[in-house]
């Protein structure tokens, strides 16, 4: 790939400095390396930019010319990294896209939003929230927040929070449905799913011992594509969910949702991480909402 910006660094000394060796001295180069960069960009252009005399070099009207845009070129490429460089290390500022899922994003984002835009007024928060899965690079989103296990990729992640799994039912289900003492009692009840795919089927419960593990298959006339909407349900009484705690910490606090079956609980955590593309220059709006985040929730 052609480094232009380069070679026009190496003409402009040389034409400031009318001399192939004194410009290859300041570089380090040789004069014939020096001579070639400006030979090929001659070439480039079909024209002749510096007359090659046995004591100095001369511009020719082409050579004014392409002088004075590559003064201006090379001073906007220094001026465009001196501002970015500024944004991206000094002070969070500049547009940020956040992709995350509904229930994160209305249980943890939005009430956090106004003191994280009061702190870094310079950043634009464009947030979206969804519970499909988006290819962060490909959606230009800044950092994504996700759930459960991570797939392998180029995507540095941050973990935000652990949170237990817990089964729920509102107090109206359970007392017109009657409340499970043990999973094997879940089979006639209405159990809330989710229609995407998790990393067991099932809904794992703790035998008698307290020691192994079992997965037990549930079913329910409802399945949903989100814990926001998982929550709701189970609010409205339609029936049973399994659902990260974080997103129902609140009602099961204020008692309209009730914990079931604890005893049998395996202890399954559900991770949130912030994933982002990250790299050893990641801008500083990025690395204060991660930072905000993580010291906030």
């Amino acid at each position: 790939m052609d480094n232009r910006a380069g070679e026009m660094d190496v003409f402009v000394l040389a034409a400031e400095l009318k001399s192939f060796s004194a410009a290859g001295r300041k570089l380090g180069l040789s004069p014939s390396a020096v001579s070639k960069l400006v030979t090929r960009i001659e070439d480039r252009l079909g024209a002749r930019l510096l007359v090659r005399t046995t004591r100095r070099l001369e511009l020719t009207p082409e050579g004014e010319v392409y002088l004075g845009r590559a003064r201006r070129i090379l001073a906007e490429i220094a001026e465009t990294e001196r501002i970015v460089a500024a944004g991206a290390r000094v002070v969070p500022r500049g547009p940020l896209r956040v992709n995350a899922s509904v229930g994160f994003g209305e249980r943890y984002i939005l009430p956090l939003a106004p003191a994280f835009l009061s702190l870094y007024p310079e950043i634009e928060l464009d947030l979206t929230l969804t519970d499909g899965v988006i290819d962060v690079i490909g959606e230009r989103a800044d950092v994504a927040i996700r759930s459960g296990p991570l797939r392998d990729s180029s995507l540095k992640a941050r973990k935000l929070l652990e949170s237990r799994e817990v089964v729920v039912a509102a107090p109206a289900y359970l007392d017109r449905a009657g409340t499970p003492r043990h999973p094997d009692e879940l089979v006639a009840h209405n159990c809330l799913r989710f229609n995407f795919r998790r990393s067991m089927e099932g809904w794992p419960f703790l035998s008698g011992d307290g020691k192994a593990v079992a997965v037990r298959e549930v079913s329910g006339n409802m399945l949903v594509s989100s814990g926001a909407i998982l929550r709701q349900l189970c609010l409205d009484g339609l029936g049973i969910g399994r659902i990260g705690r974080f997103h129902v910490e609140e009602d099961i606090a204020a008692g309209t949702l009730v914990p079931l079956l604890e005893d049998y609980n395996p202890g399954e955590v559900e991770v949130v991480h912030a994933v982002f593309a990250g790299h050893e220059h990641l801008a500083a709006r990025i690395r204060a909402f991660i930072d905000f985040l993580a010291g906030n929730i």
